[in-house]
């Protein structure tokens, strides 16, 4: 994968278009979970493996799971728990309730802003707006109510394999 440009302060303001989230999803490399879960059955299961298949480097937090292992990593309590030997975060992607992402984005900032920190990812049905603007103002590129594993699919191709119309042309097969 590639590392993109800082993205121009005025860009952290405009709306997440498509071209945006592929050089986001290029640009990262690790990936911090907040929510991550161990059973394979969970929604956040599903992503930080597809992720990891992607090449990405998850790193599971959940305070219910410290201590456990997923996917080859060791679940975290918390976002100031990531080692300095696991070098730069590029993304938070976060798996919990609305209600509580507000938290974890001030977290990331505080711990994860001189660490790489480029961008905010709040999954589908997770919103805060509020907690985007201070992201932003930091410098930080905010995604709501979207998954990274559904727009890597659409973006780079990869549902059209199961007969989804995502709207994008392209001569691959």
């Amino acid at each position: 994968m590639t590392t993109p440009r800082t993205p121009a302060p005025e860009a952290l303001d405009a709306p997440i278009d498509d071209a945006a989230l592929r050089e986001i999803l290029r640009g990262a490399r690790t990936i911090a979970m907040v929510g991550a879960s161990p059973n394979e059955l969970r929604p956040s299961f599903f992503v930080a493996r597809y992720l990891k298949l992607k090449g990405y480097r998850v790193l599971p937090v959940n305070p219910a799971h410290a201590g456990k292992t997923m996917l080859g990593e060791t679940i975290l309590p918390s976002l100031g728990a990531i080692p300095p030997e696991a070098g730069e975060v590029q993304m938070v992607d976060i798996f919990r309730r609305s209600s509580e992402a507000g938290a974890i984005v001030d977290e990331a900032l505080e711990t994860l802003l001189e660490r790489g920190l480029r961008t905010i990812w709040m999954q589908i049905g997770v919103e805060d707006p509020a907690a985007a603007a201070r992201a932003r103002a930091r410098g930080v590129r905010t995604v709501m109510n979207r998954c990274p594993k559904i727009e890597y699919q659409r973006l780079f191709g990869e549902l059209r394999w199961g007969g989804f119309n995502t709207g994008i042309i392209s001569s691959k097969l």
